[in-house]
């Protein structure tokens, strides 16, 4: 019954869900789906991404692949893995997620997990609709060092500085490149000149940003 709502509905909310039965959703629904999941200490929400969701949030993608290539950073794309900790009951699927610093650690790994293997260093999250879980209480619970959120038009980066969120301008894991306004300046390009000269012009901007 969960998951027919969850495929008929944008966003499904559920009270006083143990962890038991988070788990076991998780188990049913299974690894090949569109639906994201959150949950946060009893509370369960299931969201099914819109198509403009989905857009732009592999537009970035592709943006973060390529900024990777530019600077020489070695990465693993681990996309929407589910984020979990039982003895902090909480655990979220993001909308993307990298290994990027601890790339090394991660490299050969098949399995996550958050009480042995260190949280991935960069989170992203593409808003279009308000979540009713809030997911940065429970990316700090988790220790996500970097989380972006884009919202259009806006982005916002977060850094996890003394266990506390801050609010930043640069993204120190990108050669402190000013990401926040340039990626949605590029991803409004997309719109009138498509895709892939919008990835040309922006490896263009990248490599005239480190020749700067």
């Amino acid at each position: 019954m969960v998951t027919t709502a969850a495929r008929s509905s944008q966003r499904v909310i559920l009270q006083n869900i143990s962890w038991h039965t988070f788990e076991s959703i998780l188990a049913e629904m299974g690894d090949n789906r569109a639906t994201r999941l959150a949950y946060d200490q009893g509370i369960l929400e299931i969201m099914t991404p819109l198509m403009p969701h989905e857009h732009n949030k592999r537009l970035i993608e592709k943006l973060i692949d390529n900024l990777a290539e530019e600077l020489n950073l070695n990465l693993k794309s681990t996309g929407s893995v589910t984020c979990k900790r039982q003895d902090l009951l909480r655990g979220v699927e993001p909308d993307s997620s990298f290994y990027i610093q601890n790339e090394p650690v991660m490299r050969q790994k098949q399995n996550l997990d958050l009480t042995q293997d260190p949280p991935p260093d960069l989170i992203i999250e593409v808003d279009y609709t308000s979540s009713s879980i809030d997911r940065m209480p429970i990316y700090q619970a988790l220790g996500i060092p970097e989380v972006w959120r884009y919202n259009e038009p806006v982005m916002q980066i977060y850094q996890l500085r003394e266990g506390v969120y801050v609010a930043c301008d640069i993204s120190p894991t990108f050669a402190n490149l000013p990401l926040i306004t340039e990626i949605p300046r590029f991803l409004e390009e997309s719109l009138n000149i498509g895709e892939i000269p919008m990835i040309r012009s922006f490896r263009g901007w990248v490599r005239q940003q480190i020749l700067n």
